[in-house]
């Protein structure tokens, strides 16, 4: 299995990803985790990066190509993988696709999840992050038991740059805008299956199994 996993910020195609990963037993492969990543090491990818993310913009391609390309030729790659938050645009999709076929493979269902801006705003503006282990929160859906305390580290929680509401915004006006191409490029191929994004986690997944299989 070989799925491109779409959706805005905020959509829940991180927790289906995880959850697609499980089921089939390939990697999720999250461009959103590498640049992080980057990020937090401080590497020179990740401290150009990071300008672009604090603004809620898209990071270049010529900064997160080569990352997405060094992991999916890993070995745990080669069964399939779930690609999250890669490509956004034609231009990577294009990238992709030439990537893809020098190794000899191809991509067999793109997942559109589905979710309207203001219930986005909502999961992200209230979502908390550990400084120390990364893991996420959510003062609403999924709060810590103490506030601003970390469950597995005792970590501080804090809200990332990319999170804030304005930011947030730009986020999906960002995201709407370079993805409207791709999408439609996908739906007129045949591969992409679109997926309401709103319910309990099991109930998405669900609907993205059902919409995939019936490609099969």
């Amino acid at each position: 299995m070989r799925v491109i996993l779409m959706g805005p910020p905020g959509s829940g195609k991180g927790t289906q990803a995880k959850l697609l990963s499980q089921r089939f037993g390939v990697p999720h492969v999250s461009s959103g985790d590498l640049l992080r990543s980057a990020v937090r090491r401080k590497s020179p990818m990740g401290v150009q990066a990071k300008k672009y993310m604090d603004r809620g913009e898209l990071v270049p391609d010529d900064i997160i190509l080569g990352a997405v390309e060094e992991r999916l030729r890993e070995s745990d790659c080669a069964r399939g993988f779930i690609l999250d938050g890669y490509p956004r645009t034609l231009a990577q999709d294009g990238a992709l696709s030439a990537t893809l076929a020098r190794m000899q493979t191809r991509i067999d269902s793109v997942v559109s999840l589905s979710v309207s801006r203001e219930e986005v705003v909502k999961r992200l503006s209230g979502r908390r992050t550990c400084r120390e282990c990364g893991a996420s929160y959510h003062i609403i859906f999924d709060p810590p038991r103490n506030p601003g305390i970390c469950n597995q580290c005792n970590g501080e929680l804090f809200q990332r740059d990319d999170d804030q509401e304005d930011t947030v915004m730009a986020r999906l006006e960002v995201y709407e805008r370079n993805t409207a191409p791709l999408v439609a490029a996908y739906r007129q191929s045949g591969l992409l299956c679109e997926v309401d994004g709103v319910g309990g986690q099991e109930q998405v997944l669900e609907r993205i199994l059902s919409r995939v299989q019936q490609r099969e």
